[in-house]
């Protein structure tokens, strides 16, 4: 039986910027289709700034047709709410975009997607870009940051999901 050719999108959703990372996986190998960041005037308003995401992440969905989205889930830190709220924002019209191309959706936890690619649920951005750098084989650290995140959240479902291809119908993993 062929196997399934796996594309993926990730999503390190911001308001002002977005990193997004398109994976290829085709027998066990795992390639970058497309990588970077969706950026939204600063000064523009909020609506404005959603218009803009709206209409980037249509067009890639356009150009890639994924077989799924990975995005990173909301994490609010006590001492930034508003940021949290001003992701909230950019994540919804990412939803409503997949949800527009039917593509399903997986949310990841920034620890889970770091666990997966170190090992460790903490570790830093630094050690994040080389993780990456080195699952895909890339000649040098992918920047900035957000595109090293959208790869990680990427790589993270593309395991995820290979694993749970993988098991047997009595709930064991093959080998």
């Amino acid at each position: 039986m062929a196997e399934k050719n796996l594309k993926i999108l990730g999503i390190d959703p911001g308001l002002q910027v977005t990193g997004y990372a398109v994976l290829a996986q085709s027998a066990r190998r795992v390639k970058v289709l497309d990588a970077g960041v969706f950026r939204t005037d600063a000064k523009g308003s909020l609506p404005e700034r959603l218009v803009q995401l709206y209409s980037d992440i249509n067009d890639l969905l356009t150009e890639h047709r994924p077989d799924c989205m990975a995005i990173e889930e909301l994490y609010a830190h006590y001492g930034h709410p508003r940021t949290a709220i001003l992701m909230g924002h950019a994540r919804g019209v990412f939803l409503l975009a997949a949800a527009q191309h039917n593509i399903p959706v997986h949310d990841y936890a920034a620890t889970r997607v770091k666990k997966s690619l170190t090992g460790a649920g903490r570790a830093g951005k630094q050690q994040m870009q080389r993780a990456v750098m080195t699952q895909l084989n890339l000649a040098r650290l992918p920047e900035p940051a957000d595109v090293a995140d959208a790869l990680a959240i990427a790589l993270c479902a593309m395991n995820e999901l290979g694993r749970e291809a993988s098991k047997t119908s009595d709930g064991y993993v093959r080998r």
